[in-house]
């Protein structure tokens, strides 16, 4: 897989310039996916790529620390906002103006973030299993245990993982984000505040919030949150989907039909060069 160089990135600080490899398919109006949390190996978009890849230019980075680019020895509270600053730089290399974008999880609320921030480089967000708020209650047990004992994840997930970051290093990984979530929890002005600052519902860009009503990382009422928060959003909440669903078995098709159809619309309003 190609690699980019960027001139820095603050996932990496000290480190210049900075590698990132990435997944490049297809032709047309580009298209970034941002893979969440654990990277591209156990949630793959591989459906989505095959998909999509005869009407866009599907690129698909890693973000610093994840797959072919390079590790990272710490994690903090605000990854989601240094991620969204390294994202940019990428755009910019690849010579990105204007792009549709899918983010899943943590890659969702890096996207949202970058929309905010810029919404003109956007015609379109995916934004999947997205997270509003810092604190979540339900999952922090899942998050220590990630973050005191990532070894004790199931072996199936651990050869995964192992396949994409290195049997050395995923543990690190995993533990480094365990331990950015409950520090981001653990900083939240109130259980209530979200991971925006009040300003999603800003944003100006169309929204397809793609979620899974199975989805046991989200908290009791988020969902709901998130409706109010985004009133204009388009919401495609799939009731047997889970934290993933353009990746699992019961509702990956639906996801991904769901997914192509609004981004031909988001293409179609907003006449992006392909």
């Amino acid at each position: 897989m190609p690699l980019l160089t960027i001139p820095a990135s603050p996932l990496r600080p000290g480190i210049r310039p900075v590698s990132i490899q990435y997944r490049e398919r297809g032709t047309g109006v580009p298209l970034v996916l941002l893979h969440g949390g654990w990277g591209n190996g156990i949630y793959p978009f591989d459906r989505a790529i095959a998909a999509l890849s005869d009407r866009f230019h599907v690129f698909a980075p890693d973000r610093s620390g994840y797959g072919g680019s390079g590790p990272i020895d710490h994690l903090d509270a605000d990854f989601h906002e240094q991620a969204a600053a390294e994202t940019f730089a990428v755009l910019d290399a690849l010579g990105l103006d204007r792009v549709c974008l899918w983010g899943h999880s943590d890659g969702a609320v890096i996207g949202a973030r970058m929309a905010l921030q810029q919404p003109e480089r956007f015609a379109g967000l995916v934004l999947e299993a997205l997270h509003l708020y810092g604190v979540k209650p339900a999952s922090r047990p899942f998050f220590a245990g990630l973050a005191e004992h990532p070894e004790g994840l199931d072996p199936r997930v651990a050869t995964v993982l192992a396949a994409e970051h290195g049997e050395a290093y995923w543990p690190t990984l995993i533990r480094l984000h365990g331990r950015a979530w409950l520090a981001l929890a653990d900083r939240s002005p109130s259980p209530d505040a979200d991971l925006y600052g009040g300003r999603l519902g800003a944003l100006r860009v169309p929204v397809l919030i793609l979620h899974g009503r199975q989805d046991p990382r989200t908290e009791p009422g988020e969902l709901d949150a998130l409706r109010r928060a985004l009133p204009g959003a388009t919401f495609a909440v799939l009731e047997d989907g889970g934290h993933c669903p353009h990746s699992e078995r019961a509702v990956a098709e639906a996801a991904t039909v769901v997914a192509a159809a609004f981004l031909d619309r988001c293409v179609e309003v907003a006449h992006v060069r392909r």
